[in-house]
């Protein structure tokens, strides 16, 4: 079967498969893929129990299968020779080529490892650990008159102009990578009513949004955490829309994964600083 166009007529039996992988991260989502999948030129391909993610942005690549890779004959397998190289394969898989087939040649892919946190951590902020944090939400809800919800079709709209006027705070047109993160952003909540298992939170001062979620649930735990954005004005901001989401929808989760930081510097230093329970490794894989 060729490579085909990531659709929604098949977002149930691609969930299947992903709930059967054995180390899911936060890339193989559906809700990922569907958000960006103009943005990376994303195709797939189901064979008898696999699927095959394949992207063409910024460079052709194959993605890990999604399945029950576990229990396929690795030495036996033929890879798809549709791309030079995989990339985002989880630490586990890597692991298992090693064993079952000769020349493969492993890649550290840090910029794309997964961060995951404890949700009680994140919820309670504890300690001398999470204590700026702690002021900073405390100092937000005593200096203003805020409302969090859950997000919900109803607000989507307003939620997309809090994202167009962050995009100009942030002079989007200057950064090739904010302008697909806005794509991808865009390409979801407008889908809002079509994708299963979407869920997210928003958080309003003086009746106007000024920070969201955008999250769903991994098969069984656990809960992801896609987009999250604030007003870059707002001190704490960031702080209670994080601490209130988690309050409100992470209850029954024992751990959020907060998706990877790209190398950014100060992307990475944000996510250090909430000080991860482990990381969901992934690495590029150069067959041959």
């Amino acid at each position: 079967m060729d490579f085909e166009p990531v659709s929604l007529d098949l977002q149930d039996e691609y969930r299947r498969r992903f709930e059967a992988t054995p180390a899911r991260a936060s890339d193989y989502s559906f809700i990922n893929l569907w958000g960006w999948c103009e943005v990376y030129g994303l195709t797939w391909r189901f064979d008898d129990e696999l699927v095959w993610i394949r992207q063409e942005h910024p460079e052709p690549a194959l993605w890990a299968p999604v399945g029950p890779w576990d229990k396929v004959d690795w030495s036996a397998y033929p890879l798809p020779d549709v791309a030079p190289k995989l990339i985002r394969v989880p630490e586990e898989l890597c692991e298992t080529w090693l064993r079952a087939r000769d020349g493969v040649t492993i890649k550290d892919a840090r910029d794309h490892w997964d961060y995951v946190y404890r949700v009680d951590d994140l919820r309670n902020l504890p300690g001398k650990r999470y204590k700026k944090k702690r002021d900073l939400l405390e100092q937000f809800k005593a200096d203003y008159d805020w409302d969090y919800r859950p997000l919900s079709p109803e607000c989507v709209e307003e939620v997309l102009d809090m994202q167009l006027e962050w995009c100009r705070w942030r002079d989007r047109e200057s950064d090739t990578t904010l302008q697909g993160e806005n794509e991808a952003i865009r390409r979801t909540l407008t889908d809002w009513d079509r994708l299963k298992g979407i869920t997210g939170g928003a958080l309003r001062v003086d009746n106007r949004i000024v920070a969201y979620t955008v999250a769903d649930a991994l098969a069984g735990d656990p809960l992801v955490v896609h987009f999250e954005k604030g007003h870059t004005r707002i001190e704490g901001v960031y702080q209670a829309i994080n601490q209130m989401f988690l309050e409100d929808q992470g209850k029954d989760y024992a751990y959020v994964n907060r998706e990877q930081d790209l190398g950014d510097p100060g992307l990475r230093r944000a996510k250090l600083s909430y000080d991860p329970s482990h990381f969901v490794k992934k690495f590029e894989v150069i067959p041959e």
